[in-house]
């Protein structure tokens, strides 16, 4: 469709992305986080759910049931529609948006998608335009294609887990959902690259970004090591990143995280604490490369002399020599962080049904076409009207 015959969209001022139409089929997570960058830069999302909503409505405190702060903080800029489209009913309506859609992006299994008649062969006959792109957990290729995955699954899959327990004897989880953010981002990469080449070419195109394969590429590219090379000449991993002392270091009042890396930075260190030529004296310390090859007793020998002094003093000094170092905080902490205080990272926003809403905005500064937040999240099929308008499927839709 010509871009100048399209309806004029809500969201047609501002951000690199204005003008761009996104119905983002994603649940949970991955796929929710990666559709409000798109928002964030400008996109008209409209976010079709179930009846029943996003799963994440439903997590954590909340003054509605359905309007959690998981929900809340993902879903931003974004209209939300509702509609079974297990119906046909609710199948046609969606198939009544794709004409004017440049984006579909989903994270259900791509054979429910085929069965339910909304694949890229169906959607591309309609659209040639149309960027099509599964979120899934495991390319088409491989014989684990069509599994569901969770982030905890691909942290133990990816390597993730494994890595701590390298360093702590015991495998874990890192207590954020970074498989789903990271994978959230090369999502978003995608879907800019396709925009960007359909610019060029005039063509859509069907992408398919699967979680374990981004996992284990992210993963690797730290710890590749020796396996870098046929044959090995080493083990993989990185030393210093697996490093049993590698920090935080307690000090005289908290912890502490710093980097003391480059030469300079050691023999600054040493003059400081009183062990003036320890880098001459003992050969282990002696380059950057030997002290990443004996990153434990490198992080020994800084952790014996970090209690001697305040976190406030350690920065001091470290900051005076230019040696990276920074405070830990608590998740509570950050909305209080001089730094994040002085450039607005915490706003506050009224939303009509919610109350006053905390929210991290987005970080990256353009100098022509900023991103902004047009739009708090949206209540559970609040726009079905507004998007669908006349189409009779609409009535079949729960709102």
């Amino acid at each position: 469709m010509n871009e100048d015959s399209r309806p004029e969209r809500l969201d047609a001022v501002g951000g690199p992305l204005a003008g761009v139409r996104v119905l983002d089929l994603t649940t949970v997570i991955m796929g929710p986080a990666a559709t409000q960058i798109l928002g964030d830069l400008g996109a008209d999302v409209i976010k079709v759910e179930n009846p029943g909503g996003d799963s994440m409505r439903y997590i954590g405190p909340a003054h509605h049931q359905d309007m959690g702060p998981l929900y809340l903080q993902s879903n931003r800029n974004k209209r939300s529609v509702v509609l079974d489209l297990k119906s046909s009913e609710g199948r046609e309506a969606l198939l009544s948006l794709v004409p004017d859609a440049d984006v579909l992006v989903y994270n259900v299994r791509p054979q429910a998608m085929k069965r339910l008649g909304i694949d890229y062969q169906t959607l591309s006959s309609i659209n040639p335009r149309l960027i099509f792109c599964g979120a899934v957990g495991y390319g088409s290729d491989g014989p684990n294609s069509g599994q569901a995955v969770y982030d905890d699954l691909m942290q133990a899959a990816s390597g993730i887990s494994g890595l701590f327990q390298a360093v702590d004897g015991a495998p874990r989880y890192a207590p954020v959902n970074i498989c789903d953010r990271v994978v959230g981002l090369y999502l978003t990469i995608a879907l800019a690259s396709a925009l960007y080449h359909r610019s060029v070419t005039g063509r859509g195109q069907e992408i398919e970004v699967p979680m374990f394969e981004t996992m284990a590429q992210f993963v690797v590219a730290d710890h590749m090591g020796g396996r870098a090379f046929e044959p090995m000449l080493g083990q993989m991993g990185y030393k210093r990143l697996l490093s049993r002392s590698r920090g935080p270091y307690r000090t005289k009042d908290g912890y502490l995280s710093l980097v003391v890396y480059l030469d300079k930075h050691w023999h600054a260190f040493c003059e400081l604490v009183g062990d003036p030529g320890m880098i001459e004296r003992d050969p282990r310390f002696a380059t950057q490369e030997l002290r990443t090859q004996n990153a434990e007793l490198a992080g020994q020998y800084l952790a014996t002399y970090l209690p001697s002094r305040t976190n406030a003093e350690w920065i001091e000094f470290c900051r005076s020599i230019d040696i990276p170092v920074a405070g830990v905080n608590s998740i509570d902490d950050l909305f209080d962080d001089p730094h994040l205080k002085a450039v607005g990272m915490f706003e506050q926003r009224e939303h009509p049904t919610e109350g006053t809403i905390n929210f991290a905005r987005f970080p990256i500064k353009f100098s022509d076409s900023p991103a902004s937040i047009r739009r708090l999240a949206p209540n559970l099929g609040e726009h079905t009207e507004e998007v669908l308008g006349s189409v009779p499927a609409r009535n079949s839709a729960a709102n």
